[in-house]
């Protein structure tokens, strides 16, 4: 009876500290998404450059993704060392968030998503690679066109890779795009300004 009493503790006891793990990870992530948005929604009323490391902002887009991420998606990163640059760094994370929303949706939310971010000849290169379906030649020279959508009537307005453009024009920088079936890269150069 007593090694009956002390198996059912045993039980409860490992259930307690799985159950108080469960909690600790929930609590953990919660507070990553809290940070995120904060500085997701953190708005610069100045309209101001300000001095900013670009890979905290991918991160941030990234966490804030986590829960689409998860699902079947496979992130790799692959930063290289940065300096910190003057930018809108409210606005580049339009940029990134953008951009990384149509490459989930053109994985189907399953998939390998590549991340990149390099030093190149005076400019920060971020490389954002999906293995979704492509970017079809003979509508790759619309994608940046206002109101140029692919998706279906109520699910874009045409207008993310626009406002994409417009945000990185502003910044005197350049994007780029490569796509076949399986790997679509977008290339973000930004100006080390500092």
């Amino acid at each position: 009876m007593d090694s009956e009493i002390i198996l059912k503790m045993a039980y409860k006891l490992t259930g307690l500290q799985r159950s108080t793990q469960n909690i600790a990870t929930a609590a953990d992530r919660a507070s990553k998404v809290v940070f995120a948005l904060k500085n997701f929604a953190r708005m610069d009323q100045t309209g101001e450059m300000v001095k900013t490391n670009l890979i905290d902002g991918i991160e941030t887009v990234l966490t804030l993704y986590h829960n689409q991420l998860k699902q079947g998606v496979e992130v790799i990163r692959n930063f290289n060392e940065i300096p910190q640059i003057m930018c809108f760094a409210d606005e580049l994370n339009q940029v990134w968030t953008n951009i990384l929303h149509n490459a989930l949706q053109a994985m189907h939310h399953k998939g390998k998503l590549q991340i990149g971010v390099k030093l190149l000849d005076g400019f920060i290169v971020t490389g954002i690679t999906d293995s979704g379906s492509g970017i079809p030649p003979e509508i790759k020279d619309k994608i940046f066109q206002p109101f140029f959508t692919t998706k279906p009537a109520g699910e874009g307005s045409g207008l993310g890779l626009d406002i994409v453009k417009r945000i990185i024009d502003k910044h005197k920088g350049k994007i780029e795009v490569e796509s076949v079936p399986g790997k679509t890269t977008f290339s973000i150069y930004l100006p080390v300004i500092t």
